[in-house]
């Protein structure tokens, strides 16, 4: 293979726990990857991460969209990403991130002073309410099997 798959791995609001699959992933995985893939994007792997999104072919996107700020970051990484790939449950359907989705009035009343310090949007969206999403992989965390499909076909 002459030119590395350029992946970027973003997370917005969840636990992470895809994340952390990804990475413990990389224990086994990482030596064959290295030939293949470029890292363009992974704050769990890098020490410094730049403000700017580069070009990728593939951008892993975990976690439900709560802020503006957010929704600006995904859509920017939709623009600069050839195919988009929604990672978790939270990305995918917004649970469990969204819950406050469906909290009664005096819950809403009790959080407006968070919502409003942290600038949060009224309501939690998942990933394809903002932007085009191309596969998923389902789970919370992530299914491994399905995953590593994924890298599979994008990898050949």
């Amino acid at each position: 293979m002459d030119k590395k798959l350029r992946i970027g791995w973003f997370s917005f609001t969840c636990c992470e726990d895809s994340t952390i699959i990804f990475t413990e992933l990389l224990n086994t995985h990482y030596r064959d990857w290295l030939k293949k893939i470029e890292f363009v994007h992974a704050r769990v792997l890098m020490k410094k991460n730049t403000k700017e999104i580069k070009e990728m072919d593939v951008a892993f996107v975990e976690g439900a969209i709560s802020s503006d700020g957010q929704e600006a970051k995904l859509k920017k990484i939709r623009e600069k990403a050839k195919i988009l790939v929604a990672i978790g449950s939270c990305a995918i359907n917004g649970s469990p991130s969204n819950q406050r989705n469906f909290f009664n009035q005096a819950n809403i009343e009790e959080i407006k002073p968070i919502l409003e310090r942290f600038k949060y949007k009224e309501k939690v969206l998942k990933v394809s309410e903002v932007v085009k999403v191309d596969e998923i992989v389902p789970g919370c965390p992530m299914n491994e099997t399905i995953f590593l499909d994924l890298m599979k076909k994008y990898l050949i």
